[in-house]
This record gives C-alpha cells, sequence and structure tokens, in this order.
C-alpha cells in the first residue's frame, strides 16, 4: 500500500509508462470503473453513520451540521451531499495555499472525485431513508458499526486503485509533503479540525452541540474506520492483481479468474 495519496499516483504513472497506447486506455477505464464502484460504498458506509444518529463520520460532519441549519432556515436549503461538494472545493483550495508552486495540476481532479462522492452520497442517503430513526440504542449502534466497518473497506479498496486522491485525504497529504509530518499524523489534526468545525458550526446555528452529528459514533468512527482499513489492506494482494489484469477477450473470464488466484 502507498504511504500517502501522491505516493500511490506516482505508482500509477510510473505503471502507465510501461504499457501501450491500448493497454493505458483500457486500464484507465478499468481503474476508475473501480474506483467508482469504492466511492459508492465509501458513500454508503457514510449515509449508514449518519442514519445511526449517533455521530456522523468525520468527512460529513461539517456538511451534516449545515444541512441541518439549512433545513431549520438558517443557511441554504442544500443537501448534505451538495454541501460535501462545497466543502471538498474548499480542502482543495487549501491544498493550494499549503503547496502553493509544488500543487500537482492533475489533483484538481479531486474535485471531480468530490462530485462523484457528494452525488453518490445524497443516492444513497435517499436509500437509506428507511433506516432512519433507529427503535433502540442497539439498532442505532450495529448501523454505526456497520456503517464503519463498510467505510474501512471502500477506503482500502479506494487507496489501492491508486487513482486521484479524495480532498479529505488530500489535505493532510499535502500537510505531510509540505511540513515533513507523517500522513498518519496530519491525518489526525486534519480529523480533529473538521470534528471541531462541525461542533462550532453546531453552536454558532443551534446554540449547542448536535449529538446527532457529532457524537460518540464520530469518535468511535475516528478509530475504528482507520484499523479496519489496516486490517483490509493487508488482504486485498488480490486486488492489486485484479486490477493489472488485462486477458484476451475470449476468455475473459477464465483468465481473470487464473490471474486472480495466481
Amino acid at each position: 500500500m502507498a504511504k500517502t495519496p501522491f505516493a500511490a499516483y506516482a505508482f500509477f504513472c510510473n505503471f502507465a509508462f510501461v504499457m501501450t497506447k491500448k493497454d493505458r486506455a483500457f486500464f484507465f477505464v478499468w481503474q476508475h470503473l473501480w474506483l467508482l464502484v469504492s466511492l459508492y460504498f465509501m458513500t454508503l458506509g457514510v449515509a449508514l453513520t449518519i442514519r445511526s444518529d449517533l455521530g456522523s463520520s468525520v468527512i460529513s460532519s461539517i456538511p451534516m451540521a449545515v444541512t441541518l441549519a439549512g433545513g431549520a432556515g438558517m443557511a441554504p436549503p442544500l443537501s448534505v451531499g451538495e454541501y460535501t461538494n462545497i466543502m471538498n472545493v474548499v480542502l482543495v483550495l487549501v491544498q493550494l495555499l499549503v503547496l502553493r508552486r509544488r500543487f500537482e495540476p492533475v489533483q484538481l481532479l479531486q474535485l471531480v472525485a468530490g462530485t462523484v462522492f457528494g452525488t453518490l452520497l445524497d443516492l444513497n442517503m435517499a436509500l437509506t431513508a428507511p433506516l432512519a430513526g433507529c427503535a433502540s440504542v442497539a439498532g442505532c449502534a450495529a448501523m454505526q458499526l456497520g456503517g464503519c466497518v463498510v467505510l474501512g473497506v471502500a477506503v482500502a479498496f479506494e487507496v489501492r486503485c491508486g487513482s486521484v486522491t479524495m480532498p479529505g485525504e488530500g489535505v493532510p497529504a499535502a500537510i505531510s509533503r509540505a511540513t515533513g509530518m507523517p500522513f498518519a499524523k496530519a491525518k489526525i489534526i486534519t480529523d480533529i479540525c473538521l470534528v471541531a468545525g462541525a461542533v462550532a458550526l453546531g453552536y454558532a446555528f443551534f446554540g449547542r452541540w448536535i449529538t446527532g452529528v457529532v457524537g460518540p459514533g464520530t469518535l468511535f468512527a475516528m478509530v475504528f474506520v482507520g484499523v479496519v482499513v489496516r486490517f483490509t489492506d493487508c488482504r486485498i494482494g488480490w486486488f492489486g492483481r485484479l486490477l493489472h489484469c488485462r486477458p484476451g477477450f475470449r476468455r475473459y473470464l477464465y483468465g481473470l479468474a487464473r490471474h486472480i488466484r495466481r
């Protein structure tokens, strides 16, 4: 696994350099198809954590706080996915300020990935609407746990795709690159700032701490999702072989199965 999203992108560039033009086109489509699948399940995990009402995931805490304010008439009435898109733009601007001339223009594609993420989040919020309003604490806890597991597994696959990173990971990667700080430490600092921002917005709009946005589930997700990512990453070496597989068309499924088993 690459240590930072920038390293993952560098690996993709080196790999693409030795392929033919046709192979590069195939790999690009194949890679981003799996990235789309990963983003779908990432947003499903986020939606489940929101529906648990025990606290949303870190990346959705600020958008969720402003969405609730919008529903109360104190902010524009946008969806959580739309506010996520706005936040992603802000996160890319933060990277520009941190890296300045060292910011790679290709990382502007984070805006595309972020927009897809926000759109899929709204889709999964609609699909999980029947799960809103848990009848018991145990049910809410199970939903939070399930959301964190789905999110962590999806993040592990998203990183393995080696494409452009998400803005939420781009900021700590930029801090790490600019200061030499370990990526893990920069990620923790970034997450704390996002959660603190959501708490501040709760007080600004409602005069109180909104536990449905930042609650025990949020703190649990900050730790547990990382554990799931590390656990999953050690067990999906086969996905790297799947990602770089290019078997013949006539024996595609057979060749793909053999490649993964190898």
